[in-house]
């Protein structure tokens, strides 16, 4: 309940310093909620991008019946009928269905498939930051689109909203297979910062997005890469019986150029916990194979591939998780001290850390058993998403459709997106500069500042509700993985996991 309390808290806090956030997001996302409209309107409507012969809105019941997108119906109908009955024998005291008359309130499938629904247009985030993952294509730009009722009044900046708990992420390449003899990733990227200090908005920036040397000039329909979908499955109110809970289903469906659908696909890197623990053999593979010198370097980089025999085809992501390890993360079970069977002991981790720093491998974030376990569970899809999200999401997106759309009365992302903004900007800088890129990152939790002043101060640093880690009376009894966790001056860390020693900074002693 403290967290709970704590987590509402935050979020009033985030609301009302999000005159801030345009600044942190510059060249690298599109947030202008009038130029996300005309984008919708135009070329990067979600029926523009899927079916061509179309230019009116492409309703909900008119997209699941496209035959490119009838496996991703088949997928997540099967993964709700999965989670009732999971519920069923976990919890058959506790009432399940659509409608607030049950314990667990599910998500209105119903409202998915509607004639009366459609995908939204909600917001362009550059995700060249992932060109390690696809080289030849220069990372990622992803169209974000949020599920909503295309029937429903405009709203005001108080008002119920017209959208629903979940979102549909188109990833493109960010440049077509084919396309590099006339197009680098250098001039993509210089693309994107040079929107930084643009004075346009509205019409006219989306006219200048889409201009020949506009940022979104080079994608369309043909750099379609795969859909990713989070919903919000799951519902429970606060009472005598249950805390407060929601849980996010997170999928992931590959685009096969030769069917011409999208097919369901493993989540990178969300490792499935119940099957490397019920497999011996499948157990022991994949220890080897991360405690590996060359894969625990990428790991404690973040740029870590697990191979797609580790990994599961959907995740369950319950929010919030609070400080502590529990079971409610993807990872737990994994690592000694967490459960009866696991998969690294901590010999096992410090004996692979120390052969590491015999062949010269100096780690930059993993320096503990601690911090391999948190970076074991913040690679994970979603781990990720439990960590500084809003509810489940990172990207909950802009609301054009409101009477007076702004970013500074909703905030369109999360403190971990945010928070990821200097870093992703500067990798801009590199590709577009032709230098070695650095694409690593630092713990889901606090953000990888690479030099930078931007967020001192704030609470995507080290400011009023950034995570933070308690120091403890004697310096040896410290985390080194953590222990620069810090809080600026005039506040203190208050720590919530005596076990973890994490917490939040917050004024002197509460």
């Amino acid at each position: 309940m403290r967290y709970l309390l704590i987590t509402v808290v935050s979020a009033l806090f985030l609301s009302s310093s999000g005159q801030t956030a345009p600044l942190l997001e510059r060249g690298a996302a599109i947030t202008d909620p009038q130029a996300l409209r005309e984008l919708d309107r135009g070329p990067f409507g979600l029926a523009r991008m899927l079916s061509a012969s179309s230019s009116e809105p492409l309703t909900d019941s008119a997209l699941f019946a496209l035959p490119s997108i009838a496996p991703i119906r088949k997928s997540l109908d099967g993964e709700f009928e999965r989670y009732v009955q999971r519920h069923s024998s976990e919890h058959p005291n506790q009432t399940i269905g659509v409608g607030a008359q049950f314990d667990f309130q599910l998500f209105d499938r119903d409202q998915l498939y509607s004639p009366a629904t459609r995908f939204v247009l909600a917001g362009i985030v550059n995700r060249m930051d992932r060109a390690f993952v696809s080289p030849e294509s220069c990372g990622e730009i992803r169209l974000i689109y949020r599920l909503t009722q295309s029937d429903a009044p405009p709203v005001g900046d108080h008002g119920a909203s017209a959208r629903l708990p979940m979102t549909l992420n188109l990833v493109l390449k960010a440049r077509a297979d084919g396309s590099a003899a006339s197009l680098t990733c250098a001039t993509i990227a210089r693309r994107w910062l040079d929107t930084a200090d643009s004075p346009l908005t509205g019409t006219a920036l989306a006219d200048r997005l889409m201009s020949p040397e506009g940022a979104l000039s080079s994608i369309g329909p043909g750099n379609i890469d795969r859909i990713e979908t989070n919903l919000q499955i799951v519902h429970v109110t606060q009472s005598p019986a249950h805390e407060f809970r929601t849980d996010y289903l997170l999928k992931v469906f590959d685009y096969s150029p030769n069917t011409k659908v999208f097919e369901e696909a493993t989540l990178e890197d969300q490792i499935d916990r119940e099957r490397l623990l019920s497999d011996e053999k499948l157990k022991r593979d994949f220890k080897t194979w991360l405690l590996d010198p060359a894969h625990l370097a990428e790991f404690d980089r973040g740029t870590v591939l697990v191979p797609k025999e580790f990994l599961a085809k959907g995740a369950i992501a319950p929010t919030p998780i609070g400080f502590a390890p529990s079971s409610s993360q993807p990872s737990f079970g994994l690592v000694q001290g967490e459960g009866d069977n696991p998969v690294f002991s901590n010999d096992d981790v410090v004996t692979a850390l120390q052969k590491a720093a015999a062949r010269g491998i100096k780690l930059q974030n993993i320096r503990s058993v601690a911090g391999f376990a948190r970076r074991l569970n913040d690679i994970t899809c979603a781990g990720c998403h439990q960590t500084r999200g809003i509810g489940g999401f990172h990207f909950p997106g802009v609301d054009w459709m409101a009477q007076n759309p702004s970013n500074t009365t909703i905030v369109p992302a999360s403190p971990h997106f945010f928070g990821d903004q200097v870093r992703r900007r500067e990798i801009l800088s590199e590709i577009r500069d032709g230098k070695d890129v650095d694409y690593s990152r630092g713990f889901s939790e606090r953000p990888q500042l690479r030099g930078s002043r931007e967020l001192a101060g704030t609470e995507y640093d080290d400011g009023w509700g950034a995570h933070c880690y308690g120091l403890r009376a004697k310096a040896a009894d410290n985390d080194r993985s953590f222990a620069s966790w810090a809080c600026a001056k005039g506040l203190s860390c208050q720590v919530m996991s005596e076990a973890s020693r994490m917490g939040m900074c917050f004024v002197g002693n509460r």
